[in-house]
């Protein structure tokens, strides 16, 4: 049996100027310009299947903007890394997104788009030596940074969008998590400690990772409290940890004597698998409740959607 002690003093580190990137801002997408007619493409689609989903969850987002009810975005890092920050950007500066839950790779992939203008390396060819993940800046500021949040009593998101926030990283208006906190629309992040680059790293406190991400599960629960009568949560790409996350939260609030039986969810993915379908279109809408199950790219159905939502 090994007894190998980890001794993460030792890590090898390198810029991440230097580092080849397969996401950079160059290639992001286009802030919308809402198109006339557009309306009428939407409403032609078919009253059948997705495309009567499509204008039905279209509606109801539009009827809780009007009405002031939470429109809730959670995603995984895989949207910010095909390019789609400035239409989230953009929804959220004409409120059509009220809240994002992020899972920990997506603070990782906004930071370095932030920072140095690109991200996402090349997994297979790193992992061979080691240098996988270890990009010196990202290690070292993302990690002080959420340790210093901590300290101030602050979750991950809100840590996050300040520090970029305050223009120490050169991209800051192509993040999310910056803008977010210009705007004053809480972001929530929710971390399973080991998947992600920043645990490789000597500056990591696993203990302020674990406080601040559960400060943020309860920030989210909060949020979640407010969506009955006509509240909207989406999720994009995320398999496990958000819609595992969305359904503790709904749980915590029915508890507490919250009520939660009248609004919609709907989960946008590549393919169908079960817990998103589970924990995100059926277990929590209840009797009054609607969920959707929407099946195709997020460089081609988040553009789509933001066009739709913008046109209106």
């Amino acid at each position: 049996m090994s007894k190998v002690k980890i001794d993460l003093k030792k890590i090898k580190t390198y810029p991440v100027s230097s580092r080849q990137s397969k996401v950079r801002i160059a290639d992001f997408a286009k802030p919308v310009k809402p198109v006339g007619g557009f309306g009428g493409f939407i409403n032609g689609l078919p009253d059948i299947l997705a495309g009567k989903d499509l204008k039905e969850l279209v509606s109801l987002i539009v009827k809780a903007k009007k009405s002031g009810k939470p429109v809730v975005w959670m995603f995984g890092a895989h949207v910010i890394k095909c390019g789609l920050n400035p239409l989230i950007i953009q929804l959220m500066e004409r409120g059509y997104i009220n809240a994002i839950a992020l899972n920990g790779a997506g603070v990782i992939h906004d930071f370095e788009i932030a920072y140095a203008g690109k991200t996402s390396e090349d997994v297979a060819a790193n992992i061979q030596d080691g240098s996988f993940g270890m990009a010196a800046e990202t290690g070292r500021i993302v990690n002080q940074t959420v340790s210093e949040g901590n300290r101030q009593g602050l979750g991950i998101g809100e840590s996050m969008g300040k520090m970029i926030a305050g223009k120490t990283c050169r991209y800051h208006k192509q993040s999310i998590l910056a803008q977010a906190y210009k705007n004053d629309i809480p972001v929530t992040v929710h971390v399973a400690i080991g998947t992600d680059i920043i645990y490789q790293h000597p500056y990591c406190d696993g203990a302020a990772w674990g406080e601040a991400s559960y400060r943020d599960f309860l920030k989210f629960a909060g949020v979640i409290a407010g969506i009955n009568r006509g509240g909207v949560v989406l999720n994009f790409g995320s398999a496990v940890i958000l819609p595992e996350v969305f359904l503790k939260a709904v749980t915590i609030d029915r508890n507490l004597g919250y009520r939660l039986d009248d609004f919609t969810t709907a989960n946008f993915d590549m393919v169908y698998q079960y817990r998103p379908r589970a924990n995100i279109v059926q277990r929590p809408v209840g009797k009054k409740g609607r969920g959707y199950n929407f099946i195709g790219q997020h460089e081609i159905m988040i553009p789509l959607l933001a066009q739709t939502l913008l046109s209106r």
